[in-house]
């Protein structure tokens, strides 16, 4: 890979240069590392160890919470890591890896929301075919073809970055690698690539966006005829999805369905889509959610008694 290139490995600028602020960046993100994994994980656990979370929408919320903790450890480990060093280098190759995580997780997370508001579609408005429609196989046909269509995505990505030469300056001002600041760096005409980049991933993130945001309004408008416990129940469930969505699709909208113009919020709004939006999502699920919270309490009880009878 590194054959047509003179850089072999590059320096990422961070979110700060204070030694000061640098501790508070290790401090406040290993936090949120460590309760992204913890989070999904138990949400994992009580899913796949649970009888009575065996619906679509909880084998959906299983790979939405997998893709969650990939996705933050593709760029939260290297950020804490590199906030306790003066120089933080990454190699090409190492780079070009992260790229392609980010462009592979990402789109993962983007297709199972879609999947969990159809799901919630056709519970909502089409609830004497559900059943059929919503179907085991079907959900697993749907999460394949999600992962799928996520590494075609990424290697379109991937093959984007690797046209790229670099020839001379390998400062990236950012804490991850991404193609955004790589084509700063790039030395040749990038206005091509950046059109096919926006064309791909911004595409992507809007048209998802217009997509649900339709869906939801279309399943809230249904709701006028269904019952106050049915509406109530309902309701829980589509605004917890409506705010993971609009969490996560706003940064993304913000950084790929647009030129490549730097902002000073570029580095928060990335921060916010890869690292809090996965750190959020436990939370926004299970504090809404009394299915799962019971759920965990059961899987509480039987981890305490299992213990205490050893």
């Amino acid at each position: 890979m590194e054959q047509n290139n003179t850089v072999t490995e590059f320096i990422l600028l961070g979110l700060t240069q204070d030694p000061t602020k640098k501790k508070m960046v290790f401090v406040i993100f290993f936090i949120f590392y460590v309760g992204t994994v913890v989070g999904n994980l138990l949400i994992i656990v009580t899913i796949k160890s649970s009888r009575t979370l065996g619906s679509p929408m909880y084998f959906f919320l299983f790979h939405l919470s997998l893709a969650d903790s990939c996705f933050s450890t593709t760029t939260a480990p290297r950020l804490i890591v590199d906030s306790l060093f003066a120089q933080r280098t990454i190699s090409y190759n190492e780079c070009m890896t992260q790229v392609f995580a980010i462009h592979f997780f990402g789109p993962v997370e983007v297709l199972v929301l879609i999947f969990m508001a159809i799901d919630r579609y056709v519970a909502i408005c089409k609830p004497l075919h559900y059943p059929t429609i919503m179907r085991q196989q079907v959900c697993t046909i749907l999460v394949v073809l999600a992962w799928i269509v996520a590494f075609i995505h990424s290697t379109t990505e991937i093959m984007l970055a690797l046209k790229l030469p670099f020839c001379g300056p390998n400062l990236i001002n950012h804490y991850c690698c991404d193609l955004q600041p790589l084509l700063k760096l790039a030395c040749m005409d990038t206005y091509m690539i950046n059109l096919e980049w926006v064309s791909n991933s911004g595409s992507i993130c809007t048209g998802s966006f217009v997509f649900l945001m339709i869906s939801y309004i279309v399943i809230l408008h249904s709701l006028r005829n269904h019952s106050a416990e049915g509406r109530r129940k309902a309701l829980s469930t589509c605004i917890s999805h409506i705010i993971v969505v609009v969490l996560f699709f706003g940064p993304c909208i913000f950084i790929y369905a647009r030129p490549p113009t730097t902002f000073p919020m570029d580095k928060m709004m990335s921060v916010f889509y890869t690292i809090g939006t996965p750190f959020l999502n436990p939370f926004i699920y299970t504090l809404r959610n009394a299915e799962v919270k019971n759920a965990m309490r059961k899987l509480c009880h039987i981890t305490t008694t299992s213990e205490s009878r050893r």
